[in-house]
């Protein structure tokens, strides 16, 4: 590129100050003895080939020199180099790019960047060619406009007018031409009046994104906050996990060396008594074979002196006073009844694992760093809407199920269901099938005067009501009067009356929540905030209130 710049009036060109090696724009520039000048890497790299024949030649002369030159740098020559860079990046910065519009004055494969429109030219122009418009003055009552986008797009195809007029009727651009033809009935006015009334609206639009931005930028600082403390909680957690079960681990260790020290000692305690014992025994065993020796022998001798004086010696009992008869038994325990006893510890410690560990891969799953907001409105709370069906096998003998599985209704005798484990016998209530885990939100109907709607666990205990045991949550209606029940606790709740309760449960963030619902409005009845550690199936209860005629409870199908 041999582009002429002009810096304090001398003209440069960068032609000039190229080496010819690499056609490029010399770097630390020497000049050899011949007046040419290369980037030290280049002319050094052509002179290390001729190494072999001992004679070095400029490249552009050919020029012999012997003995290679030694090169230093020309800085003269470097500082011109280096100022002709940098006007030339100072020029490229003003240089149109693919992004840019290009000025239309400008010649060359090269253009500046148009900075400024002329609406009366219809032309668009660089700094330096704009100058006219500022000195001469026809040129200044002209219209000038900030380049934003190329004129063409400002331009009516049909007529190759600038466009100045807007069509609220067909809601476009168009030229004051357009008006006299296609859009001669339509509502127009000019572009100036459109942009000030839209410009109001601009206004509305910023204050709402800015309020958008300040709301996303508060949640990014909520999140990352969030995020944070989860990291840390998470490292504590797992922190806690290795030092509390390593605490275990010691005090299980503990046990093992404390049990099999006990062993030992009694062990050796055992021993020690079982060989005294022995040596007794085995004296004792050696006078007694001594003595019967003795009497076996004096029982054949003939002389009776002899027999009668050697009798009566050794008629005296020679059995040790100490050691008295039965002393070996059998133990009455055996380190048998130990083992057994480790055992049932350990199936003990393993039950209790069994009966935790559940809770605690709930609980870690139902930890959220990003949960969805809240919802606020019924149609926000449809979103997440679902409808179980009723399960055969669990509801009452005295109340019928319909076709659908949505509806239970009382019946004044009884239904002969066969016999089920899941089946409730004593209250009138019944189960869903399905088991909810997840954000869900369902509606219940009943023409009775009193009547619950709960949720449960599985295994809840068949005997009991809902709401009375640990394992179910329930909201009663008793002619329009609210009442909740979980365990021991009942809570009496205020809101307005209604046939018809929501229900509305965020499992992972352990919420669950009743609402009163009439046409689209919803009325927060009560709330619970808890941690759960099974499926949650819906439930209803359906009590009697002295009425002959046919009440049920509904599950509504919502779309």
């Amino acid at each position: 590129m041999a582009e002429t710049q002009q810096e304090d009036g001398v003209g440069l060109d960068q032609g000039q100050f190229s080496c010819s090696v690499c056609l490029d724009l010399l770097k630390e520039p020497v000049t050899v003895q011949c007046g040419h000048s290369y980037c030290r890497g280049c002319i050094e790299g052509c002179w290390d080939l001729e190494e072999d024949k001992g004679q070095f030649s400029c490249p552009q002369c050919r020029e012999i020199f012997q003995p290679r030159p030694i090169l230093g740098k020309n800085h003269i020559l470097a500082e011109v180099v280096e100022k002709l860079k940098g006007t030339c990046t100072q020029q490229n910065s003003s240089c149109a790019g693919p992004e840019d519009v290009a000025c239309d004055f400008c010649i060359g494969a090269t253009r500046n960047k148009a900075s400024m429109s002329c609406l009366t030219c219809l032309a668009s122009y660089c700094a330096a060619h704009l100058q006219p418009h500022h000195r001469v003055s026809v040129l200044k009552t002209h219209k000038l406009v900030s380049v934003t986008v190329p004129l063409h797009l400002k331009m009516c195809l049909q007529h190759n007018k600038l466009m100045e007029v807007y069509c609220r009727t067909d809601r476009r651009c168009i030229c004051y031409l357009c008006t006299l033809d296609s859009h001669n009935r339509h509502s127009n006015i000019s572009a100036a009046a459109e942009r000030a009334a839209e410009q109001e609206q601009l206004i509305l639009d910023q204050q709402r994104v800015q309020d958008r931005l300040e709301e996303r930028e508060d949640e990014l600082d909520e999140l990352l906050q969030a995020l944070k403390r989860f990291k840390s909680c998470s490292q504590t957690a797992v922190e806690s996990i290795d030092v509390i079960i390593d605490e275990l681990i010691a005090f299980l260790e503990k046990r093992r060396y404390l049990g099999k020290q006990m062993i030992e000692v009694r062990e050796k305690a055992a021993i020690a008594q079982a060989e005294e014992l022995q040596l007794q025994l085995e004296e004792e065993i050696s006078k007694l074979r001594k003595r019967y020796a003795d009497l076996e022998q004096l029982s054949k001798t003939d002389d009776h002196i002899h027999f009668i004086q050697t009798f009566q010696s050794l008629s005296t009992p020679c059995e040790s006073p100490d050691l008295v008869p039965g002393a070996v038994v059998r133990p009455r325990h055996s380190m048998e009844t130990v083992t057994k006893s480790v055992s049932e510890l350990k199936n003990n410690i393993e039950d209790l694992i069994k009966i935790t560990w559940p809770k605690i891969s709930a609980t870690v799953c139902a930890v959220d760093v990003v949960l969805p907001p809240v919802p606020k409105t019924r149609e926000e709370f449809l979103r997440y809407c679902c409808t179980p069906t009723l399960d055969n096998n669990s509801v009452h003998s005295y109340l019928s199920i319909s076709k659908e599985n949505r509806r239970v209704t009382c019946r004044d005798h009884d239904m002969c269901y066969s016999h089920h484990s899941d089946r409730f016998p004593g209250v009138k209530q019944v189960l869903c099938r399905e088991g909810l885990s997840e954000r869900c939100y369902w509606e219940v109907t009943s023409t009775c005067q009193a009547w619950s709607v709960a949720v449960a666990y599985k295994s809840i205990n068949r005997a009991s009501e809902f709401g009375t045991n640990q394992e179910s949550w329930s909201l009663e209606s008793s002619k329009g009067v609210y009442t909740f029940r979980h365990y021991y606790t009942t809570t009496a709740v205020t809101g307005p009356p209604s046939s018809r309760i929501g229900v509305y449960l965020d499992y992972k963030a352990g919420i669950l929540s009743f609402y009163s619902v009439s046409d689209e409005t919803m009325t927060l009845l009560h709330q619970v905030q808890t941690s759960f550690t099974q499926p949650l199936y819906p439930g209803l209860v359906l009590k009697d209130d002295g009425s002959y005629s046919r009440r049920y409870a509904e599950l509504v199908k919502l779309s």
